[in-house]
């Protein structure tokens, strides 16, 4: 058998993923967008190799027994049609690693890319001490929080006991067990108000976008889903109680994806501040306690 170099068997992979008819994105996102870019990823993680830097592993000669066990994970990847993610049991959010399984779906707030580029910081401030992940699934938000404003504790809160397992992991992971606390909450139920700021990306999913998931995306779990007929179930209870957990100059940073048109006949009476991120400024908001009050 000829030697086979890195990037060739990225490449042979990349082309199985798209004959198999796999889902990257659709507009959600899990990682990847493309079947090179997933080949890439799967193949650099199986050889124990940087998964940033494929240019200085290229050319590489992969051993004949870590090719068969790259063509066991790629058939497991387009039999399962289970995400990436949940094979390799890690996923990054703007460059820090977590670990994921089928618990908890895979982190990809843009609420990470507010609290990293300051674009929330004129709302806060030294009365800012006290923050709450609401959904926080795998804890992601809670860790990024705790990493950007270091003089701040976090609670974060799920309806799922398994998604705070999941969470668990990636607090004693990131060593922030003294400042982030865990709790098992319907909604705001369990907290312990008030905050200072609270991020939430919530359950948005309407009906009808459910019905046409992926099967990758059905791998991930409802729960942390599917918001109703026209997604805004959680919030519309979040709103009603959302205002007592706040301190007075407290700010909520809320995630609705592509729901605006819902969220929008849902609240018109609502006039947030959108958020730029990377995919646009119609997917996270901005809402001050006076705001919410004033519904």
């Amino acid at each position: 058998m000829n030697d086979i170099t890195v990037l060739a068997i990225i490449e042979l992979m990349a082309d199985k993923l798209d004959e198999a008819g796999l889902s990257f994105a659709d507009g959600y996102g899990q990682g990847t967008t493309n079947a090179f870019d997933e080949a890439c990823w799967l193949v650099l993680w199986k050889l124990g190799l940087p998964i940033d830097d494929l240019n200085s592993v290229q050319n590489n000669v992969v051993a004949h027994e870590d090719i068969a066990s790259i063509a066991i994970l790629f058939e497991e990847r387009i039999r399962t049609r289970q995400p990436a993610a949940y094979l390799t049991h890690e996923a990054w959010l703007l460059g820090v690693p977590f670990y994921v399984d089928e618990r908890v779906i895979i982190p990809r707030s843009l609420i990470a890319e507010a609290l990293f580029d300051e674009s929330i910081d004129p709302w806060l401030g030294e009365h800012t001490t006290r923050v709450l992940d609401l959904c926080t699934g795998n804890g992601s938000l809670a860790v990024l929080a705790a990493m950007v404003y270091p003089d701040v504790v976090v609670d974060a809160a799920d309806i799922s006991a398994h998604a705070l397992a999941v969470a668990r992991i990636n607090v004693d992971k990131h060593d922030l067990a003294s400042r982030i606390t865990l709790i098992e909450s319907d909604g705001l139920t369990g907290c312990n108000g008030p905050y200072d700021l609270i991020v939430c990306n919530p359950p948005y999913v309407n009906a009808a976008s459910m019905a046409a998931l992926p099967a990758e995306f059905l791998a991930e779990p409802a729960l942390a889903l599917a918001g109703g007929t026209d997604g805004m179930d959680f919030i519309r209870h979040l709103f009603q109680t959302v205002v007592s957990y706040m301190s007075e100059n407290a700010v909520l940073v809320l995630e609705i994806g592509h729901e605006k048109r819902h969220f929008n006949q849902a609240f018109p009476e609502l006039e947030p501040l959108w958020l730029d991120t990377s995919a646009g400024n119609e997917q996270v908001m901005l809402l001050t306690r006076e705001q919410l009050a004033l519904r």
